[in-house]
């Protein structure tokens, strides 16, 4: 998996392009968000990026060095700073400090360990604190399938339902999930009509 990232992100071209999600860039805008936002899985940092010219303090972390080296250079180029970290999440110092957000985007984990990511990042939150996501649907494999152009994992086990994230995510209030047919523009990867499921949960207080 490590070699396949590797390999896409050392391409001269953005995979995803350098424009940020629009359901992230959407989500920051409405909340308004203020201190540091903590980006699992981020790759070449288009949405890393857009949340530190937004004010907020970024920290990202990937297992590819090539998508960090891209990462630091769009942040250099649009004169922002972001911290970003390669690893193994459990193995990184990350998992030692609280943030008010996260935001998972199109973050597909290995279904061995992707609930335990899940809970792990949702214990980081700190109460009142948003987990911001959208990931490929269980019924995208069906589109991509057709189109390949989509993008997306080919393991039905690592997309996302409504019913799996309530399940990974039970400390949070729900403001929004849903599953939707959406129209990707992103880079060379995400293009076209996808199925994806969005996340807005809130930390409850305890």
């Amino acid at each position: 998996m490590k070699e396949m990232w590797e390999s896409r992100y050392s391409a001269e071209d953005y995979a995803y392009g350098i424009e940020p999600n629009t359901f992230f860039k959407e989500t920051l805008e409405k909340y308004k968000l203020e201190g540091t936002i903590l980006l699992p899985a981020e790759g070449e940092g288009r949405n890393a990026v857009f949340a530190a010219k937004k004010g907020l303090n970024v920290l990202a972390f990937d297992i590819s060095e090539e998508g960090k080296k891209k990462a630091l250079k769009l942040a250099a180029k649009q004169n922002v700073t972001i911290n970003y970290k390669v690893g193994d999440f459990f193995n990184l110092d990350i998992v030692n400090h609280k943030y008010e957000s996260v935001a998972l985007i199109f973050a597909h984990f290995p279904v061995s360990i992707l609930s335990k990511y899940h809970k792990k990042i949702g214990d980081l939150i700190k109460p009142n604190g948003l987990v911001i996501l959208e990931g490929f649907s269980k019924n995208h494999l069906k589109l991509s399938e057709k189109n390949p152009s989509l993008g997306g994992p080919k393991n039905i086990e690592v997309l996302f339902s409504k019913e799996s994230i309530q399940n990974d995510f039970p400390d949070f209030e729900i403001l929004l999930l849903e599953e939707s047919n959406v129209n990707l523009s992103e880079g060379k990867f995400h293009n076209g009509e996808s199925s994806v499921i969005r996340f807005i949960g809130r930390k409850k207080e305890k």
